[in-house]
């Protein structure tokens, strides 16, 4: 893979004037700086967050993680060993006998990746892959508690009119770790197919009945346990696994290649765990707010389980952040800066890039709630005001006046996916009598990166100047789509005239990136403050596009703010800020 950097154009002139009275104006207050943070815990998240640390790291936050699992995760946290921990099972749930107590150390919840149990299966008929498999929650129950044994079995073929199912026996593939997937799953059942899993509780000698993180397999049966999520696909996709079906995140199975089941919601609608599906189910989560509760701020999926909006997948959840609210176990007001600049953009931008890994970008009721939770972190500078966050946080399942775009734009499942006498199929390719076909399309297309010519003047107001950089155009039509990079940098800016000898330094300047347009999965660089760490010393990005990414034309802004020295002399400033492209090229 070869690189290419295009600067040739990219170079925007700045000025500023400034005038006799802000010399003797006060200089703005010392800024929080970043300073490294770790954290550690959930695997399930772990995609999402090593994203994100790696698109903060080009904004000069130091943020670190070691993915050991969600139970280490809060085991570390509680003592103090790292700064935040990421969990998809809270503190203070009753599993059974066993009690994981909130921690002494002050802490909240935050969301951080959403995403739907699912149910991936490994089912044919003759020499047809089954592909369309479609299950209520009274099958899906009876299926994980032994009680539907038979892929033929009625209740199965009720929910599967369009499908001939083979008469084959179901083994039911399930975790024999402590697991977040185990948790949300249980909990579902217990909620909605209670009799069954009390019944089942009885069978395999479990009590207290309540939800669990590691599933009890009752023995003489054909279900089959596996460690993590990599071991329940692994077993399901072999060859020799026909009939087997196993419940794991859908980031997993889409890794896979195999199907997942359709499940059955309070709508009558059978649906898949789309990005847009879980997003519009977790519209109806609800926060404990009781602060008694051991639960107190975890997920409350209740009116997820039974809401009426036929998009509904109604086994979404999310995982949580868990950040510290005081400064006790060494957590200082730097770390809580650093920590609350990475929350904000995991809530805000982050979201942009989480449905291609698997997840659902969090909806804006959750992110309202998670920047609740921020501002309780020492040391954060978060904006509190809703509609100030909500206005910059660039989030896909809303837009900047707090419009609930995802609410309009999920589409509803076909009519053929509704409870009844018709079935939505799709086609299958067959094992015999195909002949492969092979074609090699040739590279074509081109990358351009142009920026609009002028000077861009920034307008004085108080101790800082702002304006806007002139338009950015990235337009890429590659066929192989190998993605592009936007940075800036600023130079110093040199005074003349009666500024002649005087200095502002580049980072004195920061922006907002902002967009008119952006080719398909293309997204925003975060904004860089004033000095903090600012534009000078490491050029900061605008926009990118990943690997897969980026295809079209994207069409860039910032919004720039220099925040002017008190001692800087009176008087007219000039400098320059160098954008450079950066492309893999085939």
């Amino acid at each position: 893979m070869r690189y290419q950097r295009l600067t040739g154009v990219a170079v925007a002139a700045l000025s500023i004037m400034c005038a006799g009275v802000l010399a003797a104006a006060a200089a703005p207050a010392s800024a929080a700086t970043f300073v490294p943070i770790s954290g550690a815990g959930s695997t399930w998240s772990y995609p999402a967050i090593h994203a994100w640390i790696a698109n903060v790291a080009q904004l000069g936050l130091p943020v670190n993680y070691t993915p050991n699992g969600s139970t280490t995760g809060r085991q570390e946290f509680a003592q103090g060993t790292v700064d935040w921990a990421a969990s998809d099972i809270p503190y203070g749930l009753q599993d059974g006998n066993n009690f994981d107590p909130p921690p002494v150390r002050g802490f909240a919840y935050i969301p951080d990746t959403a995403g739907g149990t699912t149910f991936m299966y490994n089912l044919s008929s003759g020499t047809q892959r089954i592909t369309d498999l479609r299950l209520s929650g009274t099958v899906i129950a009876g299926i994980f508690t032994n009680q539907i044994t038979m892929w033929n079995d009625p209740k199965i073929v009720a929910d599967n009119p369009g499908l001939t199912l083979p008469a084959i026996r179901i083994v039911p593939v399930v975790r024999s770790d402590g697991s977040g997937d185990t948790s949300q799953f249980t909990q579902w059942m217990l909620a909605t197919q209670g009799s069954s899993w009390t019944a089942y509780c009885q069978v395999v000698g479990r009590t207290p009945c309540t939800q669990t993180s590691v599933y009890p397999v009752q023995p003489g049966t054909a279900m089959i346990s596996q460690p993590g999520d990599v071991g329940v696909a692994g077993y399901v996709s072999q060859p020799q696994a026909d009939g087997a079906i196993g419940y794991l995140p859908y980031s997993v199975a889409l890794a896979t290649g195999f199907p997942v089941a359709k499940v059955l919601n309070a709508a009558g609608y059978y649906t898949q765990p789309t990005a847009g599906h879980v997003g519009v189910s977790l519209l109806k989560a609800q926060i404990n707010t009781d602060p008694t509760s051991p639960l107190y701020l975890s997920e409350d999926l209740s009116q997820v389980y039974t809401d009426p909006d036929p998009r509904t997948y109604e086994l979404s959840s999310y995982s949580y952040m868990i950040v510290p609210t005081d400064t006790s176990l060494g957590f200082t007001t730097d770390r809580g800066f650093t920590l609350g600049t990475f929350g904000q953009f995991l809530l805000c931008q982050g979201q942009q890039q989480v449905d291609s890994l698997g997840y659902s970008a969090l909806p804006i009721n959750l992110v309202e709630a998670g920047f609740a939770q921020l501002q309780k972190i020492p040391g954060a500078q978060v904006p509190t005001a809703t509609a100030d966050f909500i206005k910059a946080c660039n989030n896909p399942t809303f837009s900047t006046d707090g419009t609930n775009t995802l609410a309009d734009t999920d589409p509803q499942p076909p009519a053929c996916d509704k409870q009844g006498p018709t079935q939505c199929i799709t086609a299958a390719g067959s094992a015999s009598g195909s002949e492969p076909l092979v074609v090699t399309v040739p590279a074509s297309g081109a990358f351009t990166f142009t920026v609009a010519t002028g000077t861009v003047n920034l307008t004085v107001s108080g101790a800082n100047a702002t304006g806007a950089l002139n338009p950015v155009t990235v337009s890429d039509t590659r066929n192989t789509v190998p993605g592009w990079s936007v940075s800036g940098q600023s130079a110093d800016f040199a005074g003349s005239g009666t500024a002649a000898g005087g200095t502002i330094s580049g980072n004195q300047l920061g922006w907002a990136p902002t967009d008119a347009s952006l080719g398909a999965g293309a997204t925003l660089g975060g904004a860089v403050t004033p000095a903090s760490p600012g534009l000078g010393t490491t050029a900061a990005v605008l926009a990118q596009a990943h690997a897969g990414t980026g295809a079209g034309t994207s069409a860039l802004s910032a919004n720039l703010t220099l925040t002017i020295p008190a001692t800087a002399l009176a008087g007219p400033y000039a400098s320059s800020l160098t954008l450079t492209a950066v492309t893999a090229l085939p």
